[in-house]
């Protein structure tokens, strides 16, 4: 659990932690966020992460709570306070707070901003990607600028849930033409019988990843081919190995989708590979 966390210009024991009532990120989830891993007591990727974070912002005609330069000094300060060594820092930025209406509200209306880290077991995350995780499938409901990162999460929240009831740590959302679209909280990665990764290309229909992003850069630097294509369901069944990218799990192997085991239903070579070099390309913070 997190110990302090910033609110709009505090830093607050947790328990003592809000945001107004009428803040639109909690009546319209009219709000954007990120979340950013802590390695060694540094932010991870942080550049691209900020990136991002200014484009959803950007679309949804959301202004900046502060430079990015502060903003940084307030991540770094939540992870000091927080004492993260090994975690995950989480940022949301949104509309702010005014009476209830649809339209934007009128007038300077000042965003909300909070910022909060948690520790991640390390030990335990390890042992996950070591064993590899199941997904399952499931029609993706979505609206239709999944490009931009907002916290109306409730079809990945539902898509989440019946994938647990199923016994799986992950879903993985299929578009009306049968195609993978990505996972309710990653992106979604495929090796072909001969070896190419696969993985659907950006556009409206997935998130940019960050993770997925750095990761384009190693494969780049390994010369390992890979494919920017929509894939079938029963093509990632048939795949010589599956993994999901996100800032929580890096690269985290699949080793089943709708218990049909993939390859030998272990952990592949390649993407264990992957996983042992990745942060040797990603930005490590100062």
């Amino acid at each position: 659990m997190a110990r302090v966390v910033y609110v709009n210009g505090r830093y607050l024991p947790y328990a003592e932690a809000g945001v107004h009532v009428e803040d639109r990120g909690f009546q319209f989830a009219d709000s954007i966020y990120e979340v950013c891993e802590v390695k060694g007591g540094r932010l991870i990727d942080e550049t691209r992460h900020m990136e991002r974070l200014e484009r959803s912002l950007g679309e949804l005609r959301i202004v900046m709570p502060m430079s990015r330069a502060a903003l940084g000094l307030v991540m770094r300060e939540v992870v000091k306070r927080n004492r993260i060594t090994t975690g995950l820092l989480y940022l949301q930025v949104t509309r702010g707070a005014a009476p209830r209406d649809f339209p934007f509200p009128e007038g300077d209306v000042t965003p909300t901003l909070v910022c909060l880290a948690r520790r991640v077991d390390d030990a335990k995350r390890e042992a996950r990607a070591a064993q590899g995780i199941a997904v399952t499938t499931m029609p993706d409901v979505r609206w239709g600028r999944c490009d931009i990162k907002t916290v109306m999460l409730l079809p990945a929240v539902l898509a989440k849930e019946a994938a647990a009831e199923e016994g799986a740590q992950e879903a993985w959302l299929v578009d009306p033409q049968g195609f993978v679209t990505e996972g309710a909280s990653s992106n979604a990665w495929i090796v072909d019988p001969s070896g190419t990764l696969v993985t659907r290309p950006t556009g409206n229909a997935i998130l940019p990843g960050v993770t997925r992003r750095t990761l384009l850069d190693l494969l780049s630097r390994e010369n390992i081919p890979i494919e920017e294509r929509p894939f079938r369901v029963d093509e990632a069944e048939r795949a010589r190995e599956a993994f999901i990218t996100s800032a929580s799990g890096t690269v985290m192997p699949v080793v089943a989708i709708n218990k049909v085991a993939i390859g030998d239903g272990r952990p592949g070579a390649l993407t264990l590979r992957l996983r042992s070099i990745f942060h040797q390309v990603a930005e490590t913070s100062l």
